[in-house]
């Protein structure tokens, strides 16, 4: 079955605990959550512009998965060809609707005002234009690289689109040259023509085709015979040996750079291409041909992000400036302050980043503060976290820094911040050999009427500012002394290898965040044992480890109602009579990437109500987030933010309707119909500040409106709903 989103589903027999076809394939499955951003850019609800985005995002998404998991993939199903078949099949579905939506946005652009031209439709004008164009900006940046007994084929980088070309040499007839012209990585795929006569429309030229059309004036005294475009990618997994002797640092860069040259997993050609043009590619690059992918037309979708124009913001979503909480602007920006009044939540995108730089560059400038530890697993370019760690330890304080090397395509950038740190004085720790530090936390120690208070940052994301405006997640600024004493805990386990024997709230993998959700849900199946009302609300990025989930189907049958929001891949197959008839599976797609990891558990109560128990975390339900890194487990105590996640948040998602799919037990998903009740969760977060950053507001009554949510379900016992 190729695992596409689809309103046909198949219905499946009942299932037990020990049936072998209780789960999900994990690649098809993280291939459907990729279909459904591409359906997103099929869709009429979104402006012409965003609708390239996800067709950009679905795309860059595609490579990833092929250049990082294919070769995993292929070991791991080498004795299973059907599960190999089923994958391929699912990717060259989705390459197929890459194209079909590309020809139909390129027709909707073109009525709106955006064009792209080929080269011989321009009037003589343009032409002129774009031959200089040519000259000074692209032909200095081309190296024709003919390819004969001494001159060998030349490396393609990963991603790295090339021409192929044929030329025919009229003063040696019996010479024909097979020359390759690869495409400069740091040249925009697309070239934006001047603006005509005042006219509104936007017209672009393809960067390979400018080429191929000023190719005689590359080749003056030859004759071009064929020109056909080609693509590389590669295995991009960095493999350390289990035991590094030599320095570790020095070994992971070394193993950067022959990811650069890993083996070709996907030979793109052009269907235009002539056979023995095929052949010579396929002789030269050696690639089998299980890894050939005959493409029509354009290659690398993900740079079609660069026709996002501004200029044009009737075709993009309607600008949205994220809200600073008024609780540390009445403290007159007082992070400190603010956060000793009580625990406060910023939900980003919806409450800005910069809350979060303040708290760092507030603790960098502050002369009470005496030491700041911070985990880094991805940030920005040009980091404003990591120049206010380096001035905090320029001024002379206490920086501790845990850097994840092996964050995924952040590698160089993660050892260029490390020197930096160093350089500047900063403890500098790179963590453990053989597991991620995927944590995201924050501790500032403060010296106040000389005594030592600490306050602390957990949060869902990573500390980028770019994607924090992009991503949906929660920062939860405390200064509860038995967190933060975790989290002193924690560092220390980070950086001198000191396992913690008892932490007093937060929880942490590898250590005990597996059983400690095992136990939880094993307490929703007591309270529905008993025919109290028993019901799990999570939030997750994937759900995929095979314990949590036969744990899951265990709640289940046990009556638990459980509902759950997963945006990618998700192992779990809901509705299944006699094994998960109680458990619904949603995903929601839209304007922002749903990123936070929150979970309620009704503690003997009907979700929502002030008795659940509610945690933040940084993990996904995956066995590498249990096993083999180091995340949080953050228990919600304070009333207010406790409120802001069970009646807010996590209502706010499950009752979303214009944005989400639903998991069918044949794993398949659906839209859902958004005719009745249509809810957008991202449109209420925007238009309503969350409870814990009010401040005076709060006491004032002045609230967002209250979301009546209540799973369709039956859960056990009587209906003691919290009534807010």
């Amino acid at each position: 079955m190729i695992m596409i989103s689809t309103d046909e589903t198949q219905p499946l027999p009942p299932m037990t605990l020990h049936d072998p076809g209780r789960f999900i394939n994990r690649e098809l499955s993280w291939l459907a959550f990729n279909h459904r951003i591409i359906e997103e850019a099929a869709n009429a609800r979104h402006p012409l512009l965003e609708r390239v985005n996800f067709l950009a995002i679905s795309a860059s998404n595609l490579d990833e998965f092929l250049i990082v998991h294919i070769a995993s993939i292929e070991a791991q199903y080498r004795f299973q060809p059907v599960h190999l078949t089923e994958v391929d099949q699912a990717i060259t579905h989705l390459l197929n609707l890459h194209r079909e939506i590309w020809v139909s946005l390129t027709r909707e652009l073109a009525e709106a005002g955006v064009v792209i031209a080929p080269p011989d439709h321009l009037d003589d004008k343009d032409k002129r234009w774009l031959a200089t164009y040519f000259h000074d900006n692209i032909l200095p940046t081309l190296t024709p690289l003919a390819i004969d007994t001494v001159h060998p084929f030349p490396f393609i980088p990963n991603g790295g689109v090339a021409l192929a070309l044929r030329l025919y040499d009229k003063a040696h007839p019996r010479r024909n040259l097979n020359v390759i012209i690869p495409l400069p990585l740091q040249l925009s795929r697309f070239i934006r023509l001047p603006s005509r006569d005042g006219k509104p429309v936007i017209r672009f030229v393809m960067l390979e085709d400018s080429i191929q059309h000023h190719l005689q004036d590359i080749f003056p005294m030859l004759e071009v015979r064929e020109s056909s475009a080609f693509r590389v990618l590669r295995d991009s997994e960095i493999r350390l040996a289990e035991t590094i002797t030599d320095d570790f640092v020095n070994t992971f860069e070394t193993a950067i750079k022959k990811r650069h040259h890993g083996a070709i997993i996907r030979l793109s050609l052009s269907s235009g291409m002539s056979s023995d043009m095929r052949a010579f590619l396929i002789d030269q690059l050696e690639v089998t041909p299980e890894k050939i992918v005959i493409r029509d037309g354009f290659m690398r979708f993900s740079d079609i992000r660069q026709l996002i124009v501004r200029d044009r913001p009737e075709l993009l979503y309607p600008a949205y400036e994220p809200r600073f909480p008024e609780r540390i602007l009445e403290a007159n920006g007082d992070c400190f302050a603010a956060i000793a009044q009580k625990d406060l939540l910023v939900h980003h995108p919806y409450e800005s980043f910069d809350v979060v730089l303040q708290f760092v560059r507030q603790a960098a400038n502050d002369p009470q503060v005496v030491a700041i530890k911070q985990t880094l697993y991805r940030t920005s370019s040009a980091s404003p976290i990591v120049k206010a760690l380096v001035a905090a330890a320029e001024a002379g304080k206490s920086v501790t820094v845990m850097v994840e090397l092996k964050a995924r395509f952040d590698e160089e950038a993660n050892i260029r911040w490390a020197r930096d740190l160093e350089k500047a004085g900063a403890h500098v720790v790179f963590g453990f050999m053989d597991m991620k530090t995927h944590a995201k936390v924050t501790l500032v120690v403060r010296r106040e009427n000389n005594v030592l208070r600490s306050y602390a940052h957990f949060g869902t994301g990573n500390y980028h500012p770019e994607t924090a405006r992009v991503y949906t997640d929660l920062s939860l600024f405390t200064c509860d002394p038995a967190l933060c004493q975790d989290a002193v805990a924690v560092f220390n386990y980070m950086t001198g290898y000191a396992r913690p024997t008892e932490l007093r709230k937060l929880h942490i993998a590898p250590l005990d965040l597996r059983s400690t959700l095992m136990r939880l849900i094993d307490d929703e199946i007591a309270h529905a044992r008993v025919g109290r009302s028993a019901q799990i609300w999570a939030k997750l990025n994937a759900l995929v480890d095979p314990f949590i989930i036969d744990k899951l189907y265990e709640a289940s049958c046990a009556g638990v109602v459980i509902e759950l929001i997963v945006r990618g891949a998700c192992n779990l197959r809901p509705g299944v009579p006699g094994l998960s008839s109680h458990i619904r599976v949603r995903s929601i797609v839209g304007r922002f990437l749903e990123h936070s990891r929150v979970l309620a558990f009704g503690n003997g109560h009907a979700l929502p109500h002030a008795g659940a128990k509610v945690f933040l975390s940084s993990a996904d339900w995956m066995p590498r987030n249990f096993d083999r890194r180091i995340e949080t487990l953050v228990p919600i105590e304070n009333p207010t933010v406790h409120k802001q996640i069970i009646s807010q948040i996590l209502p706010a998602c499950l009752m979303d309707t214009r944005q989400s799919w639903e998991l069918m037990p044949d794993g398949s998903y659906r839209r859902l119909d958004a005719s009745r009740h249509d809810f957008c969760a991202h449109d209420y977060f925007m238009a309503n500040p969350s409870l814990s950053g009010r401040g005076a507001n709060l006491d004032k009554k002045i609230l967002p409106p209250h979301l009546h949510y209540k799973s369709p379900q039956t859960s056990h016992g009587h209906d003691d709903k919290e009534k807010t």
